[in-house]
């Protein structure tokens, strides 16, 4: 994957707000910062642990990344270490791999604001025979697991436990839409809002393979955009993969930087 070229102030930006001065995201997580460090911890098995942010540099790292080994394994929980190509030190990545992390898919770090997509006329454009509705009972989780199944080939009940638990403690907060074609899920998609900080993210979105190329990725993006702008937020944020990119990039979504998911298994 080639490394974008960064928009310095939208990227620092991004670092301060989203993941320094992260909060949790997920009911019932905490985040803790210690030693040059940023995680958090779910509250269920189900949910994600890992290292959002870290502030390192050659002398620090490696004893860094040994500490958090150490801290994860007295919780007895696999964790994920986010890592940002342009986070320091520069050899970060290789550290990982050296202390036992394993390397998952890069994505593409992508920011737009949100007044410049709508200015340009994104708006809710869906093929013939899809609709969209938002995830309001317990019954809609079974049709998200369905539909992340159909459009990644796993992750449905992880997909289901998510939405059940957003339902469940802060229904208000849920922001996932199914588009259906008749009575079958054909995607899925949510948004999390980051109060305080300007910023939503998306998430989701994959389509089922036989329904792709007809627009729904994008009407996703248009409808989760105009819920954001509503409730004030100034950029939509997405890790996008090699599937998704051209079509944010289409859409004026800016790449900031790369992002690696570096699982370590206990």
């Amino acid at each position: 994957m080639t490394s974008p070229t960064p928009d310095k102030d939208l990227l620092a930006t991004f670092d301060v707000r989203m993941r320094a001065a992260a909060e949790p995201d997920e009911p019932g997580a905490r985040v803790e910062r210690v030693g040059g460090i940023v995680r958090q911890l779910g509250a269920r098995p189900t949910d994600w642990h890992g290292v959002l942010y870290s502030d390192l540099d050659a002398t620090t790292a490696d004893a860094a990344i040994q500490e958090q080994i150490a801290y994860f394994r007295t919780l007895g929980a696999d964790f994920e270490w986010k890592h940002y190509h342009h986070d320091g030190p520069a050899d970060l990545d290789t550290r990982l791999s050296a202390a036992g992390f394993v390397a998952d898919d890069p994505e593409t770090l992508f920011v737009a604001e949100i007044t410049q997509l709508s200015a340009a006329g994104l708006t809710v454009t869906l093929p013939d025979g899809v609709t969209l509705r938002p995830v309001t009972t317990e019954s809609d989780a079974d049709l998200v697991a369905e539909a992340a199944e159909a459009a990644f080939g796993s992750g449905g009940d992880r997909a289901r436990a998510r939405t059940l638990a957003r339902l469940a403690d802060d229904p208000e907060t849920v922001w996932t839409w199914l588009a259906m074609a008749g009575d079958r899920p054909v995607s899925a998609a949510r948004m999390l809002l980051h109060p305080g900080t300007g910023f939503a993210s998306l998430w989701g979105g994959g389509t089922a393979p036989d329904w792709r190329g007809r627009g729904i990725y994008r009407a996703l993006v248009a409808r989760r955009m105009e819920v954001a702008m509503e409730l004030g937020c100034d950029y939509l944020q997405v890790d996008a993969s090699d599937m998704s990119r051209p079509i944010l990039e289409r859409l004026g979504f800016r790449a900031l930087s790369v992002t690696t998911p570096y699982e370590y298994r206990f």
